[in-house]
């Protein structure tokens, strides 16, 4: 009798200690923080060589460039010899985040979102856009529908005494619903049932020898 307890009791601790690592993993995972910008892989995130450890050439990443039209190709690489942690998957979901998180925060009116992902000029004409619609007491209530496409338009590596610029340029192609109240919440332009496709060139950009990971959107067009 004693040796049966004894047993069960190793089983029920087998099984709270398998509970204990699916949950405990599961919340572990669950209570990491989400980025919320747009960057490349932390490279400090490797782990730290020890003292005695011989110097070695930093392994590239490899790109993958199926589907990359062959004009933009000759940048792709240039970026990533420049940057050894540049992905090309990686980017492109990130330059897709920040065209619905720039598009958001445009028609919110959040200039401080808007100040994160973007550079001094593309900022200031997003915020006089912004404040110019405030005065005449006019808001946007759109919606991006749906990213019909993403692709690259064109890449290249700026190269200065200084600096490595990588720009980017990507092409979205978005179905967009889009209305215009005004100051007594009168629609006086668009319609929530009729969705319109847009087409826009971002450039995004980043300096390879920063320590800052994030690309900024530094130029805007339409496609």
């Amino acid at each position: 009798m004693i040796l049966e307890i004894v047993i069960l009791a190793m089983i029920a601790a087998f099984l709270g200690m398998r509970l204990y690592s699916v949950l405990g993993r599961r919340a572990e995972h669950e209570e990491e923080s989400v980025p919320q910008r747009f960057e490349t892989p932390d490279a400090s995130a490797a782990p730290t060589p020890s003292a005695h450890a011989q110097p070695q050439a930093a392994a590239q990443r490899p790109v993958d460039l199926e589907g990359v039209m062959p004009a933009v190709e000759r940048g792709i690489r240039e970026i990533a010899a420049a940057d050894r942690n540049f992905d090309l998957a990686g980017f492109m979901e990130g330059a897709k985040a920040a065209y619905e998180m720039v598009l958001e925060a445009f028609w919110a009116g959040d200039k401080d979102t808007l100040r994160e992902l973007c550079d001094d000029d593309v900022y200031e004409g997003f915020a006089a856009a912004i404040e110019a619609r405030e005065e005449a007491g006019e808001t946007l209530e759109n919606k991006l529908i749906r990213i019909e496409e993403t692709r690259i338009h064109s890449a290249s590596l700026e190269t200065s005494r200084f600096s490595k610029v990588a720009r980017i340029a990507v092409l979205f192609v978005a179905d967009i619903a889009a209305v215009t109240r005004d100051k007594d919440g009168n629609v006086i332009a668009g319609s929530l049932d009729d969705a319109i496709e847009s087409r826009d060139v971002w450039t995004f950009s980043r300096d390879t020898g920063s320590r800052d990971p994030n690309w900024v959107l530094d130029e805007t067009d339409q496609g």
